[in-house]
């Protein structure tokens, strides 16, 4: 039954995306206005499923190089564990510092990490990319955003 990569990979995503149309079963309707809350997360939940179908069905077959691009080295599990761990305490710090320190403080740790060498772009980039985020989001989209430490 699963003899490809692509079968195996479409069996997961069916099943999230599943469960994801599960959940946003349990959004709440609004009576008063004409697209409903779930009309996005529900569409994007189908065209999921639909797309995951599509690929279980898809003749390809891997060749060994394409074997060998899918093999991780050793030495790139530590980055990317190190980078999921960022993301961690990335969310963990959200509410509590705000988004903008949270954000700056995410972006310039990572990036150096992984190993961008110009400081002073990295701070500039690191600081005006959350700002930029943030007031777009607050001021033109009104939706608000984790102000944490910051008296804005």
């Amino acid at each position: 039954m699963l003899k490809t990569m692509n079968q195996k990979v479409s069996i997961v995503l069916i099943l999230v995306g599943i469960g994801y149309l599960y959940m946003t079963s349990n959004l709440p309707s609004y009576p008063y206005s004409p697209v409903d809350a779930d009309v996005i997360p529900t569409g994007l939940g189908w065209l999921l499923v639909g797309l995951a179908v599509l690929l279980y069905f898809t003749k390809d077959s891997e060749t060994k190089e394409q074997k060998a691009r899918r093999d991780i080295p050793k030495k790139d599990i530590g980055a990317l564990l190190a980078v999921f761990i960022f993301i961690f305490f990335y969310i963990l710090l959200l509410e509590v510092l705000g988004f903008i320190v949270s954000t700056a403080v995410f972006i310039f740790f990572s990036s150096w990490f992984l190993g961008y060498e110009k400081f002073k772009t990295n701070i500039i980039v690191s600081i005006l990319f959350p700002l930029f985020i943030y007031l777009t989001f607050t001021q033109f989209l009104k939706i608000s955003l984790p102000e944490g430490i910051l008296p804005f």
